[in-house]
């Protein structure tokens, strides 16, 4: 079995890393370099920065934290956030991250997908998906940081994406967002049973014990948090020895 990834998520608005549920209530946590350089001491084995506001706001990504973080630290890391064309994704990948995430803008332009990993490879290329569960039971894609239910079928979007050239899948499940009451085992299941790539958990620690449903259920590859880490709670080193003992594959 390969190594599961513990994967710290920085949501990052105006320069600092804040964290909300379901995308409100935002509080102020730190910068982005000094908290990067905090998780990779601590044993993280990625981490993922998304400018949460650029694609509301309509503008770029802000390419400044980038390059600071890629200077403090020595694991991969991946950017998303207002990400609209091949250009961007160069102009990321030369800051120095290791892949670029996209979400509403690939929701528009399913091209970009396909553009983007022609260019660079699909294993720089990270569809992010935020979901929500409707009335009839299936999950629902939305746009513009959680805003916008666009009708898209989840499950369906990502093995388009795949199709399309998409490395790796994060899905966010709205509805738990921030609450750390466990993920969305039942729609990352689906969608892990769905592709060929790695699936990324996201939405919804609160203990560890989420963290090994999500593998064990679901069979994820990796597993992203903010909440649990940044207030905390939760330490990376203690959370993989306990995967570790209940014979998860992790890197120590």
């Amino acid at each position: 079995m390969l190594a599961k990834r513990i994967i710290p998520c920085l949501d990052v608005r105006n320069g600092r890393v804040v964290k909300g549920q379901k995308f409100q209530n935002v509080v102020d946590i730190d910068i982005p370099e000094r908290l990067g350089k905090f998780y990779s001491d601590e044993g993280a084995d990625e981490l993922v920065f998304y400018d949460i506001t650029a694609s509301n706001e309509k503008r770029k990504i802000s390419l400044e934290f980038v390059e600071k973080v890629a200077i403090k630290i020595n694991i991969p890391f991946c950017v998303g956030g207002g990400v609209k064309t091949v250009d961007d994704f160069m102009y990321i990948l030369r800051k120095g991250a290791d892949k670029v995430s996209v979400n509403s803008s690939a929701i528009y332009n399913p091209r970009l997908i396909k553009e983007a990993s022609e260019s660079f490879g699909a294993q720089c290329v990270v569809l992010s998906i935020d979901a929500k569960k409707s009335s009839d039971g299936s999950w629902n894609v939305y746009a513009g940081g959680g805003r916008e239910n666009t009708g898209l079928d989840a499950v369906k979007w990502a093995i388009e994406g795949v199709m399309l050239g998409a490395g790796e899948i994060v899905v966010n499940s709205i509805d738990e967002d921030g609450m750390k009451s466990g993920y969305d085992l039942d729609l990352l299941k689906i969608i892990a049973n769905s592709v060929n790539v790695p699936v990324i958990a996201s939405g919804g620690a609160g203990c560890m014990e989420h963290f090994l449903d999500a593998v064990k259920f679901a069979n994820v590859d990796g597993i992203l948090a903010a909440s649990v880490f940044h207030f905390g709670e939760i330490r990376i080193k203690d959370l993989k020895n306990y995967l570790k003992n209940n014979s998860i594959e992790v890197r120590i």
